[in-house]
Formats: structure tokens, sequence, C-alpha cells
């Protein structure tokens, strides 16, 4: 059974994991990758992601690293020059929503080209943000190395290029709106492709409501993933819609084509996203998913919609 695997070492700036694992617990990252382990899950803040990854690549160890990649673009770039030295190893960044079941059958429907191809996008990410937002490390420009676009939308930007493919234009506005920080608090994106199809992203820590959407219009319907499950259940519900064109009215009046539902209930993107990782430990191969591959091209992405802001 892939899913069962022995823990051997752990350490965390929460001294809660020592108090509960001491038989486990090193007192740093590097007294992990000298225990003796496979691979490691790097889950820790965005400045020193980079520097975890290529010590453990280059002692040979598989490594699952949660988002974002490190802090910009030369930061995915040196680890995919480590992965490469590496040979073998396995290397996954944690990207879970390809792995959200309404992502799943958004991805089967396109791909099966019954409404024909994408046209445009439109996502929105937004994120309610608490009180004490100011002053958590996610708004510390040299642990977080962005904002919100960065932190939360990364996601969102990924799952268009899930749809959609890579984009040639882009024109974006990012601000610094309303919190008392070094970064963004909103991104505001057009994107571009090549085949002409236009995506629109906003990322939002002033949403005052935790909020999830993302619709796709297609040649002959509109698909819209309306709500994405997570631990908090605050983006709840997780639905997949879909509208298909009817321009000659035989089933209802005009604007108001019938509806096809999905509601999920249950989230398993991380079980899922985890058995991309194991399949790829046990058969030598690639991530189906979160490649090093995709974290360039979303990172690219990213910092191409910082550098239109910063330009205009």
């Amino acid at each position: 059974d892939v899913y069962k695997r022995q823990l051997i070492a752990v350490t965390d700036v929460n001294l809660n994991i020592k108090k509960n694992l001491p038989e486990l617990y090193k007192e740093d990252w590097q007294g992990v990758l000298e225990s003796n382990i496979d691979c490691v899950f790097v889950c820790t803040y965005n400045d020193i992601i980079p520097e975890i990854v290529c010590a453990a690549l280059e002692k040979d160890i598989h490594v699952f690293s949660e988002k974002p990649p490190g802090k910009s673009v030369e930061c995915i770039k040196k680890m995919q020059a480590a992965e490469l030295a590496a040979g073998d190893k396995v290397l996954k960044f944690g990207f879970n929503h390809r792995f959200h079941h309404s992502v799943i059958r958004a991805k089967e429907l396109i791909d099966s080209q019954e409404l024909g191809k994408v046209l445009w996008a439109r996502g929105s990410y937004g994120k309610a943000a608490e009180k004490n937002f100011e002053n958590v490390w996610r708004s510390d420009k040299n642990q977080a190395g962005g904002g919100i676009l960065l932190d939360q939308g990364i996601h969102m930007a990924d799952l268009l290029l899930h749809f959609m493919g890579e984009f040639d234009e882009v024109k974006s506005m990012v601000e610094t709106q309303y919190w008392n920080i070094p970064m963004e608090d909103n991104a505001h994106a057009l994107l571009k492709s090549e085949s002409g199809a236009v995506a629109m992203l906003h990322s939002s820590a002033t949403h005052w409501k935790n909020y999830f959407s993302l619709e796709l219009g297609m040649e002959n319907g509109l698909i819209h993933l309306d709500g994405i499950l997570s631990n908090s259940m605050s983006y709840a519900p997780e639905k997949l819609k879909v509208y298909k064109k009817d321009l000659d009215q035989t089933n209802r009046k005009a604007g108001d084509p019938e509806l096809h539902e999905e509601v999920f209930t249950e989230d398993q993107s991380w079980k899922l996203e985890l058995g991309d990782f194991y399949s790829s430990l046990e058969n030598s191969s690639r991530p189906c998913y979160g490649s090093s591959s995709d974290a360039f091209n979303v990172m690219d992405l990213i910092f191409r919609i910082y550098n239109n802001a910063k330009a205009n």
C-alpha cells in the first residue's frame, strides 16, 4: 500500500510538534535531511523553500514542497537545476486545486470537446483576511516575497494555465488598496493566449468573504466552478455548474438555459495529490501535476503580472 509510509523525522517552529513527537523531533531542517529518509515534505516559509529543496535533492531525497515555489522565478530555476542534477529524484509542488473533484470534472468536460473550445475565463479568488493580517508572516515581504497574488491567486493562475494553456499577453494592475503591508492586497489581470482566448483574474485580500469562482465561456456553453472545499469550509459548497448553449430556445426562455449541476461534499484533493506523488516514487516518473515545469509556468505568469503592473 503506497499510502502507508513511515515517519522518520520532523521539525517545526511550532513547539507543540516537539512536545507531541519528541522521539522524532529534530532541532532544524538540516537534522531531518540527515535522518536517513527517502523523501521529505517541505511546508515552510517561501524564502527558505529553495534552500531546503535543493539541499534535499543534493542528498538524493525525493521532495514534495508546498506552494509557492519560492519568492521568484529565479527560485524555481534554481530548484529545477538541482532536480536535473539529482537524476531520478522526484520533485513535486503542492498545487492541490487541480485535484479537486470540480476541477477534475471540468477538465474532463473541456478535453472531451463536448462544449467546444474555451473562449474566455473569469476567475476570482477572494479572502476575508483576519484582524492581524498585517502582522502575519504572509505580510512580511522578506519571508513571503509577494502578497495575495503569490499567496492565494497563484492557485487561480495555475487553474487558468491548466484549462487554457500558456498566455502570450499580460495586462495588469496590482495594488495595495487597504492593508498596511509592503505587498499587494488586490491584483487584477487580463491574459490572452495565442489562440485568442482571454482570461480575467482577480485575487483579493479585501473581499471580506472567502470566495472562489471560475467561469469558463465555451463555444457551446458555460462551465462554472462555484466554490471550493477547504479545511475551514469557508469557501464551500463546491459545485460544478454547466449550461449548454440553447440559441433555439427549445427548452427554456432566452438567456436561461438548463442547468446541469454537480455538488461535491468531500475534499479528497490532498489524498489524490499525495497519490500522484507516491505514484511518481513507485514508478520513477514525473508527477502528473505539480511538476517543476508546472511550477515554472505559474511562477513565470505571476511575475509577468507583477512586472506588467510595475511597467504601467
